[in-house]
């Protein structure tokens, strides 16, 4: 039990912020991050350690996510307010409009842009993360991320 305790210190931080970067509600996130811990608890025996304990923590998190907005009954939007980081998109941020217009093209990125997107910008993973979580390399969790990038770019214009 020490043993948990320790993963859960060390790992509550990067999967809390990865599921607030799903939510975008602080209390939500905190339910379904304690959910996602009290699942992996009572299933720790079947990680095989064939990716990061993070990565797993964040997909039992994400999956706790999804079940919980099912369970109820919501459909799942990405907040408006959630609009991406990068430079050149930023300056949209301040109009409303503009904020709306990014949403909807982040909404209508094929996966794994818009997963992979979100895990960088919102979820802050490394890209050595969102290639474990996917099974594939870093340099495809970066290429993915840079063709998101250009797919919103393209979006705006």
């Amino acid at each position: 039990m020490k043993e948990f305790e320790k993963i859960y210190s060390e790992h509550y931080d990067i999967v809390f912020h990865y599921v607030l970067s799903l939510c975008g509600d602080e209390a939500q996130a905190e339910e379904i991050t304690q959910e996602a811990f009290f699942k992996a608890l009572k299933n720790i025996d079947t990680f095989r350690g064939e990716c990061k304990l993070s990565v797993w923590l964040c997909q039992i998190a994400k999956n706790t996510f999804y079940t919980d907005a099912k369970r109820r009954g919501r459909q799942v939007e990405y907040p408006l307010e959630m609009v991406p980081s990068t430079q050149d998109i930023e300056q949209g941020i301040f109009i409303k409009e503009e904020a709306l217009t990014i949403h909807n093209i982040l909404h209508r990125l094929d996966e794994p842009y818009k997963e992979v997107f979100w895990m960088r910008t919102f979820g802050e993973l490394s890209f050595k993360d969102i290639a474990d979580m996917f099974g594939k390399t870093e340099s495809w969790a970066r290429v993915t991320y840079h063709r998101a990038k250009l797919k919103i770019k393209e979006g705006l214009k």
